[in-house]
């Protein structure tokens, strides 16, 4: 059956047809590019009509993708401010109703080692736009919820459908880029995505104010019948069919164990995991630190949590616009590491009462300064890894997204051990992942990030585009 919508294919850029030398007053090479995708075709077209729609498209697409990014980021902040409700609701105690968050977590992480080498094989149209009716009808099951039971089977589904957002959009990224230029993309998509942890819980804690818990689902499944729209009607496919792989299942496990073998790819993916540990440690255990332990009504919670995730986007766009380039990735990746450790390290002092009694205000300065370092954290590791990628975009997005959800889900209801009525977990944990990801970045990705990282990034980039 043909697919809708045109289709965009990876071209090389032109070595010896070029026409630079015959260009007279050339720009110096210091000014500044636009980063439109490779399939857009040179910037020196015949006619400025082309050109003026050549980036539209490209603009158009990094929307589409950035909006995929926020899927994880909608169905799980958006419910936040809801989960007390949903402990007095369910009759459910707390690290129970913390379930549904490590199911949404852990459907996701395994719908993205399905879906991923899934794109590989069919291009990346229809896995998505199958997966995206799937987490609509998941959402809705999610409202009718009886019991939490239930309710953590169907946030689970609804993971698994999601999951094809997150790789699939991630895939074209690849498709798309290379090099220093997909760095960049990444940054740009953050403070696309980044939107949604600043909107979904103030957009949360306002349907609580109208409606229960089950209000935000109805609004989740309006977004995602929006986005499935848009998908099928603007997206165009990324992967042409002959760049595509035939294989089954024992070839997708060979690809992936080939990625496996790459020292430097597994140690950036192991590096982002528990970053992201350290990330969803804060998701899962902030609703009840922040309502519970010091007293702050919904409102004031989903305000706290925008203003981190403004923090975020800051900084990711200061990796995106200044540092990529400029500094060597793998710098810009353990400076980050480093501010986490720092900024985990003050929290865990303040709650064993080490400064004293302390107020809400350290706290959240705290995490502030802990979510705005993830802004060159998390989209560094995923282009370092994806730069080392020639073939199986789709596989290495899965694998990237698999371990970070999976890790994710387990950081889940550790932070809840101990109960709503100490804040050590959450410290802890988010200090014992950070640390683990440097580890991993210094002891795997050392080799792959000496004095000829850039010259070893470029060739990579060089032969995926030959693939």
């Amino acid at each position: 059956m043909p697919e809708r919508g045109p289709s965009i294919r990876r071209t090389p850029q032109p070595t010896t047809t070029q026409p630079i030398t015959t260009q007279p007053n050339t720009a110096p090479p210091t000014t500044p590019q636009p980063h439109t995708p490779r399939a857009a075709g040179p910037e020196t077209g015949p006619a400025a009509r082309s050109l003026r729609a050549t980036r539209r498209t490209g603009l158009l697409v990094t929307l589409i993708l950035g909006s995929l990014t926020a899927t994880p980021p909608l169905a799980l902040d958006m419910y936040l401010p809801a989960l007390p409700e949903v402990t007095r609701s369910l009759g459910a105690p707390a690290a129970t109703v913390q379930l549904t968050l490590t199911a949404c977590l852990a459907g996701m992480a395994l719908g993205q080692l399905v879906v991923g080498p899934m794109s590989d094989k069919w291009g990346r149209r229809r896995p998505l736009l199958a997966g995206l009716a799937a987490y609509v009808v998941a959402t809705v099951l999610c409202a009718i919820a009886p019991t939490v039971e239930l309710l953590i089977a169907f946030r689970l589904a609804q993971g698994l459908a999601g999951a094809a957002a997150i790789v699939i959009a991630r895939a074209v990224v690849r498709d798309l880029y290379d090099g220093m230029a997909m760095a960049r993309f990444f940054s740009t998509l953050m403070l696309i995505s980044g939107v949604a942890p600043v909107v979904a819980p103030l957009i949360g804690g306002q349907v609580l104010r109208i409606t229960d818990w089950r209000g935000v689902f109805v609004v989740l499944t309006v977004v995602g019948v929006v986005l499935g729209v848009t998908v099928w009607v603007k997206l165009p496919e990324t992967l042409p069919a002959a760049e595509r792989h035939a294989g089954g299942v024992g070839d997708t496990v060979r690809a992936m164990r080939g990625l496996l073998a790459d020292r430097a790819f597994t140690g950036y993916m192991l590096a982002g995991g528990f970053t992201f540990a350290a990330l969803f440690a804060y998701v899962s255990a902030s609703p009840f630190v922040i309502q519970e332990i010091y007293g702050a009504s919904p409102q004031m919670f989903s305000l706290l949590f925008g203003l981190n995730s403004i923090g975020l986007i800051v900084v990711g766009q200061i990796n995106g616009k200044i540092l990529v380039g400029r500094v060597r990735l793998d710098r810009v990746l353990g400076l980050g590491l480093l501010i986490v450790i720092a900024a985990a390290t003050a929290l865990l002092l303040m709650t064993l009462g080490v400064f004293g009694e302390v107020g809400l205000v350290p706290v959240a300065v705290a995490l502030f300064v802990l979510m705005s370092a993830m802004g060159i954290s998390m989209p560094n590791t995923q282009a370092l890894a994806l730069m080392r990628v020639k073939k199986s975009a789709g596989s290495a997005s899965a694998l990237l997204g698999t371990s970070s959800f999976l890790i994710g889900a387990i950081a889940s209801p550790l932070v809840g051990i101990a109960g709503e009525d100490t804040a050590l977990p959450m410290a802890v944990v988010q200090l014992v992942a950070a640390l683990i990801a440097l580890a991993f970045l210094v002891g795997m990705c050392r080799p792959a990030t000496g004095r000829t990282a850039g010259r070893t990034a470029g060739r990579a980039a060089g032969e995926g585009e030959e693939s």
